[in-house]
Parts: structure tokens; sequence; C-alpha cells
């Protein structure tokens, strides 16, 4: 398996580092895309004019990918959380096993370094259409084996958030 994937994601990076002011626009979108320019512009310090060319700006350079309305699960009965470990024999990043994001059920799909190839993000109705998805994976070459983790509660889950921790805790270490 020589076949070159890298083209298979590719990921456009910001033309110019974000500032201050793009880390506050970006905090304001993040929790309501709706917000009009004169409140975004007033709730940051800007005027809605300037607000509009910034935020013109950051979709531009990519650090806006789009805009999206975030549904609550339960309203389409989407109750089943599951993360699913997927190993295969070789590279995990196939086209054939990221053909699997053409099902609804499949929100996130990456490739991690570990005891596994690739992890993803579903959602199902019931526990019969969880098994119906992994039989699909099973379908697909190279899968050897899969790990399911169903979610019982939820304590976060939140988009990419614009702030950066600048400096974490010591770490601390134990006297044994």
């Amino acid at each position: 398996m020589d076949q070159n994937t890298d083209d298979v994601r590719q990921k456009r990076t910001p033309q110019r580092d974000l500032d201050a002011m793009d880390r506050k626009l970006l905090g304001v979108l993040v929790e309501d895309a709706t917000t009009s320019y004169a409140e975004l512009g007033e709730r940051v310090g800007l005027s809605p004019p300037a607000a509009h060319e910034r935020v013109k700006r950051l979709r531009r350079s990519g650090a806006i990918r789009r805009v999206a309305a975030l549904i609550d699960p339960e309203a389409l009965g989407k109750t089943l959380l599951a993360f699913v470990h997927v190993d295969t024999t070789g590279w995990g990043k196939t086209t054939a096993l990221l053909a699997i994001e053409e099902y609804p059920e499949v929100e996130e799909i990456h490739s991690v370094a570990g005891d596994t190839c690739m992890l993803l993000k579903v959602r199902t109705e019931s526990t019969h259409a969880l098994e119906g998805l992994l039989a699909r994976l099973y379908d697909t070459p190279g899968v050897k084996a899969t790990r399911s983790y169903v979610v019982l509660s939820t304590y976060l889950e939140r988009p990419v958030q614009p702030g950066t921790t600048s400096e974490w805790p010591a770490v601390v270490k134990r006297q044994e």
C-alpha cells in the first residue's frame, strides 16, 4: 500500500496571525454566528464597518471556515453518541475508509497516533444503527478491528474556541 494520501484532506492555513481583536470577534461569533455587525462591533469595541471588514478577512484567510447551525441531537432522534477506534492493516487514511463520511451519522474522522489508526465520532438513533455502521466499517478493505465507546453523559461539547491557555500549571512531583 504505497498510496500517498496526504492530499485527501487539505487544510488552509491563515495568511496572517490572529491578533487579540480577531480572537474577541471569534469568541462572540462562536457563541452566536448570527450576531449583527453592529452588535459585534459594540461587544468588541469596533465600529460596525470595521467589524465587518475583520470578519471578511477572517473568512478569506480560512480562520472562519463556514457558518453552521448546531442542531440538538435529541430533536433528530440521534441520542446515541459513540467514539469508534478503527484498526487497519497498514496506514488507515485510505480513500475507501474515508468514504465512511457519506453517512450522516459520522460527525468526525481523525487519523490518530497510539494504539489505533482512526478515531470516529458517530451519533446514531439506536444501538441497531450503530451496529449497521460498524458492519459497514468491517466491509471496508483493510479494517481489521473496531472498539466502540458509547457515551453515557456529556459534560462539555463545544466548537473550537478562539482563546488559548497562556500558562499551564506546573507539574508537581509526587513524593513516594
